[in-house]
C-alpha cells in the first residue's frame, strides 16, 4: 500500500542531510535516470528575484489562463499544504498525484541523496510533463545558478528584484547577489529585468551571453492614473485595471508579467491581460483578514519586503500594531528598521516549526530593539500575540502579521 503524502513529506524532509544544498548535479543525474524532457512544456518561464517571484507568478498564470492556455505553475515554500508548490490549470496536485511523482523519483535515484526542494521540483517536472501544457512557470526557489529550477533552459527568464537576502549562501551585497540570479539567463533567450536600476552583474550577464534583455521603466514604461495604468512600449499599450494585489510593487511585477508574455508572441488578447492582472492572487501579501481592528498579513521577512511595507503603511495611514516573528537568519534589524516610524509596538511570538532556524522569543525582541523598536511585548506563542494586538489596535485601528511565510501560515485559518 502507498505512503501517504504526510508520510512522504517526513520522508524526504530526512532524506538528505541538509536542508539547503545548492548545486545542479544531483537533480541532473535523477531526472535523466527518470527519463524526463529536456523541458516540461513547449514553452517555459522561469522567475527569479529578491521580492516578487511569487506574485509575478500569479500574474503570469492568471493572464495565460484568461487567455485559454493550459498552465503550469511551480512555486515556494507553500503557506499550509504542500500541494500548493504544484498546480496545473490553476488546481493544486492532488495527493494521489504527488505520491506518484515521489515513488518515480525516489526508484530512479538510488543512492543519490536530494533535499527536500529537489523532490519537489523533481516532482513539479514531472507532473507537467505528463500533462500535456502549452507553458511552464517555474519560480526559483533560492539564488538561481544552482537552484534545481535551473535544470531548464527556459523561454524567457524573469528577474523582479534583486536586494539583500540568503547572503550565507548568495554573497555579501547586491552585486554578487545578481550575479548568482543572473545564472537563470540563457544565451539568445528573453531576460525582463522588472527593476528600475538592476544590480550591473545581472546587465553584464546579459550581455555576455547574447540575452535579449528586456529592461522595466526603460525598454518598456509604466503610467499610472487614478483609475488605472498603462503599459507601454514602442508602437503598442495596455490599458489595465489595478491588481487587487495591494503593495506598491505589485503593478510593476504585473509589467513583468506582461512583457514576459508580450515577448513570447502567445496568442493573449487586450482582455485577457487585462482579466488576468485584475483577477491574479496570492495568499499572505497583503492579504486582509479582519476587520475592527482591520488585520493585514504579509510574507515580508527581507529589508527589501519591509521596506515596501512602510512605503504601503505611509499610503494608507492609520494607528498599526505589528505582530511579528522571524527565522534567526534573517537581517531582523534591516527588516524592524525602515518600519518603526509606522509601528505603534510590536507584539513577538515565537516560530516553532523551522528546526534550526527557529529563534527564541527572548532573543527576537533583542534584535527588534536593536533594529529601533521601543514599544516591544514578548508572547509565549503568535496566538497570544495576536490577542494582544489586537486588543491594543482597538476596533478602529489596525493590526499588522508579518515576517516570515511561518508566522503568516500560523494565524491565518488554513483554506479547506
Amino acid at each position: 500500500m502507498p505512503l501517504p503524502l504526510s508520510d512522504w513529506l517526513l520522508r524526504i524532509q530526512q532524506q538528505h542531510p541538509q536542508a539547503i544544498a545548492m548545486g545542479l548535479e544531483r537533480v541532473r543525474a535523477v531526472a535523466e535516470a527518470m527519463g524526463l524532457a529536456p523541458k516540461p512544456a513547449p514553452l517555459v518561464i522561469t522567475v527569479g528575484g529578491t521580492n516578487g517571484k511569487g506574485s509575478t507568478v500569479a500574474f503570469l498564470e492568471a493572464i495565460a489562463r484568461a487567455a485559454g492556455l493550459r498552465v503550469g505553475a511551480y512555486t515556494s515554500p507553500h503557506l499550509w499544504h504542500f500541494n500548493e508548490r504544484i498546480r496545473i490549470d490553476g488546481v493544486d496536485a492532488s495527493d494521489d498525484a504527488l505520491v506518484a511523482a515521489f515513488e518515480r523519483i525516489d526508484a530512479a535515484r538510488g543512492d543519490t541523496p536530494i533535499t527536500y526542494f529537489e523532490y519537489a521540483t523533481l516532482a513539479a517536472f514531472d507532473l507537467f510533463e505528463r500533462t500535456r501544457l502549452d507553458l511552464a512557470i517555474l519560480e526559483v526557489g533560492l539564488g538561481g545558478r544552482l537552484d534545481a529550477t535551473n535544470l531548464i533552459d527556459a523561454d524567457v527568464a524573469v528577474i523582479t528584484t534583486v536586494d539583500l537576502d540568503h547572503m550565507a549562501y548568495l554573497g555579501p551585497d547586491r552585486e554578487s547577489i545578481g550575479a548568482e540570479k543572473a545564472g537563470i539567463l540563457r544565451a539568445g533567450k528573453i531576460a525582463v529585468l522588472g527593476e528600475k536600476d538592476p544590480p550591473s552583474s545581472v546587465l553584464r550577464r546579459a550581455y555576455a551571453l547574447g540575452a535579449v534583455a528586456i529592461r522595466g521603466h526603460s525598454d518598456y514604461l509604466i503610467d499610472r492614473f487614478d483609475s488605472h495604468w498603462v503599459w507601454r512600449e514602442p508602437g503598442f499599450q495596455l490599458e489595465l485595471p489595478y491588481p487587487a494585489l495591494a503593495a506598491p510593487m505589485q503593478v510593476d511585477n504585473a509589467a513583468a508579467a506582461v512583457a514576459a508574455l508580450r515577448a513570447c508572441a502567445l496568442p493573449i488578447s487586450d482582455d485577457a491581460f487585462a482579466r488576468g492582472v485584475a483577477e491574479a492572487r496570492v495568499p499572505g501579501r497583503l492579504q486582509r483578514i479582519a476587520e475592527a481592528p482591520e488585520t493585514v498579513v504579509d510574507v515580508a521577512h527581507n529589508p527589501q519586503g519591509a521596506r515596501q511595507l512602510a512605503a504601503w503603511l505611509a499610503a494608507n495611514p492609520k494607528p498599526t500594531v505589528a505582530v511579528f516573528a522571524a527565522l534567526a537568519d534573517k537581517d531582523i534589524e534591516g527588516v524592524v528598521a525602515p518600519l518603526v516610524p509606522h509601528l505603534e509596538a510590536w507584539h513577538l511570538g515565537p516560530i516553532t516549526d523551522a528546526g534550526p532556524r527557529d529563534l527564541p522569543v527572548d532573543a527576537l525582541a533583542a534584535r527588534v530593539r536593536a533594529g529601533g523598536a521601543t514599544a516591544v511585548g514578548v508572547h509565549l506563542s503568535l496566538e497570544a500575540a495576536l490577542r494582544a494586538a489586537r486588543d491594543a489596535a482597538g476596533e478602529g485601528g489596525r493590526v499588522l502579521v508579518f515576517g516570515s511565510f511561518h508566522t503568516v501560515a500560523a494565524l491565518v485559518p488554513r483554506p479547506a
